[in-house]
């Protein structure tokens, strides 16, 4: 079967329930990865993970090079995808989380674009928000892609983890022991370091729970926002932004956050949730 030259790396920590359904979008690309490695983080639930991901390999070794990667222990999403990275054999990386999934023509699109355009080394769609069992619709035959510069980014994050593809040789990586937006961080050390990046006008990921304001995730906005902040916190200390410019984004972050919280607030108290 042939295969596109990049590597896919779900990260997965007590993901028993989930991860079949993250392998499988991965399998039935329409055009598949060359590899994909799959990194236990230390799942401690009792070897249900790790027996899922041996059967998902057994069942499917026949279509798709899958390996597992076992750490030690629990050290976190960006470690995790940073031992994916680091035993990557392929020019390409592809990231997917364990409860999200791809469009079936994710990988072949993408990896077509950025084959034409060697100049790009980050690109990205956007995530939709569905449902298991939906029906997938199929995507256009042409699409826009839009570069995405500093200005742009600098307000907002414009790549989704589960949809990015990037170059392998590039020389950043997760920052370890960072929970929330440390892809955010990632993509700005890329772009503001030089390199360029592009996003898709299409769907390249699905998403079974929303970014923010469904039940328990209250509590995480003020965490995300935070999270925001350090990634500016750690571009000005690299030098890759002016002190002023970060003092301004940071005022922007919190406005942020109040949209966020409001938008929270008034779904879970529509839905009756104790958050509100």
């Amino acid at each position: 079967m042939a295969s596109a030259p990049v590597s896919a790396v779900i990260p997965c920590f007590n993901c028993a329930e989930t991860i079949e359904r993250a392998i499988s979008s991965v399998v039935f690309q329409t055009l598949p990865p060359a590899e994909l490695l799959v990194v236990d983080d230390g799942s401690n639930d009792r070897g249900e993970t790790m027996n899922k991901l041996t059967i998902l390999r057994d069942r499917y070794k026949d279509i798709l090079h899958l390996e597992i990667i076992s750490l030690n222990r629990n050290s976190g999403p960006s470690a995790a995808r940073n031992a994916g990275w680091e035993a990557a054999t392929q020019p390409y990386i592809a990231f997917l989380d364990s409860d999200d999934a791809w469009h079936p023509s994710k990988i072949e699109i993408q990896h077509k674009w950025m084959d034409e355009n060697p100049g790009i080394a980050l690109t990205s769609g956007y995530p939709c928000i569905t449902k298991p069992g939906e029906p997938v619709v199929p995507l256009p035959d042409r699409w826009p892609v839009r570069e995405v510069g500093r200005n742009i980014l600098l307000f907002s994050n414009r790549f989704h983890t589960s949809s990015a593809m990037l170059r392998r040789g590039l020389p950043y990586r997760f920052r370890t022991g960072m929970n929330y937006c440390e892809d955010y961080l990632l993509w700005l050390q890329i772009v503001f370091n030089g390199h360029r990046a592009a996003r898709f006008d299409l769907p390249l990921a699905f998403l079974f729970k929303p970014h923010f304001g469904s039940r328990g995730l209250t509590r995480d906005i003020w965490k995300l926002s935070k999270g925001e902040m350090a990634a500016f916190r750690i571009i000005d200390q690299e030098g890759l932004i002016s002190s002023p410019l970060r003092m301004a984004i940071t005022a922007y972050i919190f406005l942020k956050h109040i949209r966020r919280f409001l938008i929270t607030f008034l779904i879970n108290s529509r839905h009756g949730h104790p958050d509100a």
